[in-house]
């Protein structure tokens, strides 16, 4: 017996100094935060078209179209509707920690924060920004006190799985999971839960741009799981680095559109 357990112990030191046979550290939480910030955030002005195609239950199809100008140096973006007509000229700009929504048909200005809906969709203003993970989520944890994080496979590719609990009020939920590829950090899957734990949102990013070695996702579909049957798929085209002129960012050039 004594012989049999010393044998499997030398066997467990065997494998274990084979190279690459050693378990793994799984990275800290807060250091994959940081890479994804560090491969979302764009390193030159931005400028796009957007297709919104929302479906809600019940009611069909809406598509809108709208021109998105981005400047993440600034914290700065600006969202301009240009269809349907009766949403054109609407708009969203966000400057600094500013956030306001402009209607056209009253020339009013409205305060808004990063969970307003875009449009009406399930889109929300946070998903047009330069999203700062590290500022606005932390690790959560585990009855043990570890933080919650674990390798698995979504489809075929491998990811890292971390539950993320909100350090500000300034955030559409206060809870999420996300799926985040080993190889590159770009999330490919991110679910969203309120304060007792309900499912409320899965947003899927199913497809990235490579601009300048920094992503844009170019096509992502956000589902509501608490209203079942609505869904809104962004899908962005005709990116351009292009410098943009600092009056865009502002309440005057939104406002100008609209004469």
């Amino acid at each position: 017996m004594q012989r049999n357990l010393l044998r499997l112990i030398l066997l467990v030191i065997l494998v274990l100094s084979i190279p690459g046979s050693a378990v793994t550290e799984m990275p800290k939480v807060n250091d994959i935060l940081a890479k994804i910030d560090n491969m979302l955030e764009l390193n030159a002005d931005g400028t796009a078209r957007v297709k919104m195609t929302q479906q809600r239950a019940g009611e069909g199809t809406k598509v809108s179209e709208m021109i998105y100008y981005r400047r993440d140096r600034d914290d700065c973006f600006l969202i301009v509707f240009i269809a349907p007509e009766t949403e054109k000229g609407n708009g969203y700009l966000r400057d600094g920690e500013n956030f306001w929504l402009y209607r056209r048909n009253t020339r009013t200005f409205q305060h808004i924060n990063r969970a307003e809906s875009i449009g009406g969709t399930n889109a929300r203003a946070e998903d047009f920004e330069n999203k700062k993970l590290r500022e606005m989520y932390k690790p959560a944890l585990d009855n043990n006190n570890n933080e919650k994080i674990s390798e698995t496979i979504l489809g075929n590719v491998p990811v890292y799985q971390i539950e993320l609990e909100a350090t500000t009020e300034d955030v559409t939920y206060p809870k999420a999971i996300y799926w985040v590829r080993k190889d590159n950090y770009l999330p490919l899957k991110v679910q969203s839960f309120s304060g007792n734990g309900t499912l409320m949102q899965t947003a899927y990013y199913l497809k990235y741009a490579s601009i300048n070695d920094k992503f844009l996702y170019v096509k992502a579909m956000f589902v509501d799981e608490f209203e079942k049957g609505n869904k809104t798929l962004i899908e962005v085209s005709e990116i351009s680095q292009s410098g943009i002129p600092d009056n865009v960012f502002t309440k005057a050039y939104l406002e100008s559109l609209s004469k």
